[in-house]
């Protein structure tokens, strides 16, 4: 069930590959490698010169192209250069004007990506798989800074044909200066380019040192007989690329080294022949190490030194060198590439709705991109997005990351560093946690608010790591963490004890609510019961928690139900937190005096009200909330917020989310009026990661059409041609919130697996008979659904099952 991308469909695409937390790059649509971002950062707009070529001769006939499609029509006009002719002074150039294949099309299939190359006038057909290894419960072999690229060629001809396959690259490891014209000067960037066991190794500088300066990739072809040129055509202006073309096109494959290392750029050639009917693979890989980078983020005590300790990652801890990368990485890729196509074979088994598995399989990306960093001890850290050229909003954001579902089900022993962090570097001794972590991880200042909702989703997730891991020492630890930090946000944010957050609480809105409302306090219910549920196993008293769930519960089902959807009470007069007005305009005061604190929802139907009841649902906690209620919440949010076409839709905030005649999920509308002056500050836009939420919410209550019409919206707006489906983005590319896609899993079909119990719980509400992938701590596989009858297929490690549950 993988969508196939052809045309103009091609031109957004951006497929990362590479381990989480080490860097990547993205294969394009066409079969180019750009947003090269191997440096611990992002960098979006880094096409590096490289490409890959096949000439071939038939009869008398020979034919060369570059092994990618047609250049995409962004890159040709509007862009920064196009005043020269995309024409570059580094003695490269852009490969655009070269001949290439004149289609192709692009199927996604997580790990892998897998292009076909078509022209009618092509003596091979030709194909190109791109791959990084990604195996559940695996984390090391998943976190690899090394990538392939599988070339295949086929003679479907009645005629051998002779062949060459090429690849040639300039020094990206020592990004030269953007300029715009050419220049007949030979002005090579500071590194080499040299030959390292049959490969090409690009370094920066060329000796290896104590800063964030040095990086090094090495790039091999898995063949006995490979061809090695780092001595390329030392000419200025167009020349090097100029004379490499020439000797392509001719079937030539130079070897030949220069001994400074200083050659314009270096090639890896293979030559073959394919008789009639036969087919040859051939694999490129990538191995990088950048060791140390200048990231340090978050607090900073008074008087520390100057030297202060900076990021490095987890590879630099294991490996010394790309070298040692390669030899892992070569050594073990067939069982790599083995394991790693087993689990997608298993993902890709699942009968979700298409557009469901869509979403689901292409968010997975978002693991494969410089969002996620993995410190040497292992320990991850995350952006909630990547910038152009940084990270956007820096912490492990717990508001934000408390809707990826991903993590703690594929790799549940790093999902469990965000937990470590959160309890102990990011909690003081009064158990109030900040929200955003520094990097390195490290003692948090305690300098702005807690989050309320990341906060207390980090205790509903305490208990949902304790069911996949079926450990209970684990939450014997961190009991008395967990209890201080709960206390926090009793005596914080409900100081009258009446189960709801009334007291200003900050959110994943940024802002603070300010009294009572459904979408905060659906956290603290969550979190009530989910310590409540903790501390009875490990035998503590938990009566006031309990008694604070029943008042909460009650309290949101009667006085922030409107007979419709849950709301806010907003209120600031009666509360004990100062209402300040000092230091505004005149004109916000009069309206702040008028309509009380600015960004808030009030009487407002907002998209992801209820989200303490989903992540309730996910992490295993069942309801905490009138079903009947929540459902009627949820078809609220369908019927006032979908919006098949937004042009008359006014969004004066970040419009590029969604616009015009798309269709899209808005964040809160107020179809019973009462919409404040200035609404809380994202309320008009469309986030992809609040779709999945609500759309898995309503597969929850068997609200199959609803929610397949709001995920389908979003799909079409990330077609290839206007957005990359691989990236769907809210403050940053690859958005961690977009992760709650991964919950469509559990949320079609019921399936979820409690090591604690060892049973497995399964429901036929949105599907009589289905196959739907599971990972556990343990094993994973898939589970399938029919005549009633729950079989589980385990493909790798263990899934012990003592009792199969069939729920409604």
């Amino acid at each position: 069930m993988s969508k196939i991308y052809r045309g103009r469909n091609l031109e957004q695409i951006s497929f990362p590959v590479g381990g989480i937390g080490a860097g990547m790059f993205c294969v394009e649509g066409t079969g180019a490698i750009g947003s090269l971002s191997l440096r611990g950062a992002p960098d979006i707009f880094y096409e590096p010169e490289c490409f890959s070529a096949i000439y071939a001769r038939r009869d008398e006939r020979s034919w060369a192209r570059v092994l990618e499609g047609p250049v995409p029509g962004r890159k040709i006009f509007g862009g920064r250069g196009t005043l020269s002719g995309l024409g570059t002074n580094n003695q490269f150039g852009k490969t655009y004007g070269l001949p290439r294949f004149r289609s192709n099309t692009f199927t996604g299939k997580f790990p892998f990506a897998k292009l076909e190359f078509l022209d009618e006038g092509s003596p091979l057909k030709a194909s190109m798989t791109a791959f990084s290894p990604f195996i559940p419960g695996s984390e090391d072999d998943s976190c690899l800074p090394a990538a392939t690229l599988r070339y295949a060629f086929e003679n479907a001809g009645d005629s051998p044909v002779e062949a060459v396959y090429s690849f040639h690259t300039a020094n990206f490891m020592a990004r030269p200066e953007d300029k715009w014209f050419p220049s007949p000067v030979l002005d090579l960037p500071k590194g080499t380019i040299t030959q390292e066991g049959g490969g090409l190794l690009l370094a920066c500088p060329a000796e290896k040192e104590d800063t964030a300066a040095f990086g090094q990739c090495l790039i091999h072809v898995e063949e006995k007989g490979a061809l090695v040129n780092t001595d390329w055509f030392p000419s200025g202006w167009f020349d090097p690329l100029t004379m490499l073309w020439k000797e392509l096109s001719e079937g030539g494959a130079p070897e030949g080294s220069r001994p400074d290392g200083r050659s314009p750029g270096g090639s890896l050639a293979v030559r073959f022949v394919l008789a009639p009917g036969e087919s040859r693979e051939i694999d490129l890989h990538f191995a990088w190490y950048v060791p140390r980078t200048n990231l340090r983020l978050g607090y900073e005590e008074e008087g520390e030194p100057e030297g202060k300790e900076t990021y490095s990652p987890w590879y630099a801890g294991k490996f010394s060198c790309a070298g040692e990368v390669m030899d892992y990485y070569r050594g073990n890729f067939r069982r790599l590439w083995e394991e790693s196509e087993a689990f997608s074979e298993a993902m890709y088994a699942s009968t979700l709705p298409e557009e469901a598995m869509d979403a689901l399989a292409s968010n997975l990306s978002i693991l494969k991109t410089p969002t996620i960093l993995r410190q040497t001890d292992g320990r991850l850290w995350a952006w909630e997005g990547c910038c152009d050229d940084t990270g956007s909003c820096h912490g492990s954001c717990t508001h934000v990351w408390n809707y990826a579902q991903a993590l703690c089900h594929l790799f549940p022993r790093l999902e469990r560093t965000f937990r470590e962090t959160e309890f102990h570097e990011n909690q003081n001794s009064e158990g109030r946690q900040e929200f955003r972590a520094s990097l390195p991880i490290r003692p948090s200042g305690f300098t702005f608010h807690a989050a309320s909702d990341g906060q207390l989703g980090g205790i509903m997730k305490m208990y949902r790591e304790w069911r996949i891991g079926g450990d209970i020492g684990f939450i014997q630890e961190y009991w008395p963490l967990m209890k201080k930090s709960i206390d926090y946000c009793i005596g914080a944010w409900d100081r009258d004890r009446e189960g709801v957050l009334r007291e200003p609480h900050h959110n994943t809105y940024d802002i603070e609510f300010w009294g009572a409302d459904g979408m905060c306090s659906s956290f603290y219910l969550g979190a009530l019961k989910a310590i409540s549920l903790m501390g009875r196993a490990l035998g503590e008293d938990t009566s006031e928690y309990e008694l604070l769930y029943r008042r909460g519960r009650e309290y949101l089902e009667t006085k922030l139900f409107n007979g419709e959807y849950f709301i806010q009470q907003v209120e600031w007069e009666t509360l004990r937190a100062p209402f300040g007005l000092d230091g505004e305009p005149e004109a916000v005061r009069a309206l702040m005096e008028r309509e009380g604190p600015k960004y808030q929802y009030g009487s407002g139907c907002i998209s992801d009200g209820v989200t303490g009841a989903w992540l309730a649902r996910v992490c295993g906690l069942g309801d905490i909330l009138d079903p009947e209620k929540v459902k009627s919440h949820l078809l609220a949010v369908y019927r006032h917020n979908f919006k098949r076409d937004l042009t008359e839709h006014a969004n004066p905030q970040r419009p590029g989310y969604a616009l015009g005649s798309e269709g899209g999920l808005v964040l809160c509308t107020w179809p019973r009026g009462g919409r404040p002056s200035l609404p809380f500050v994202y309320s008009d836009e469309v986030w992809t990661g609040i779709e999945h939420q609500a759309a898995a919410h309503l597969m929850m209550f068997g609200c199959l059409k609803e929610a397949k019409d709001i995920i389908s919206a979003g799909r079409a707006r990330y077609d290839g041609a206007r957005r990359n489906p691989f990236d769907e983005y809210e403050c940053g590319h690859w958005y961690a919130r977009a992760l709650s896609s991964y919950s469509y899993l559990q949320a079609y079909t019921g399936v979820r697996y409690d090591a604690v119990e060892r049973t497995l719980y399964v429901s036929g509400r949105n599907a009589g008979e289905y196959t739907v992938f599971l990972s556990t701590a343990t094993g994973y596989g898939t589970v399938t659904l029919k005549d009633g009858r729950a079989q589980l297929k385990t493909v790798r490690g263990e899934i012990p099952v003592e009792r199969v549950v069939l729920e409604p």
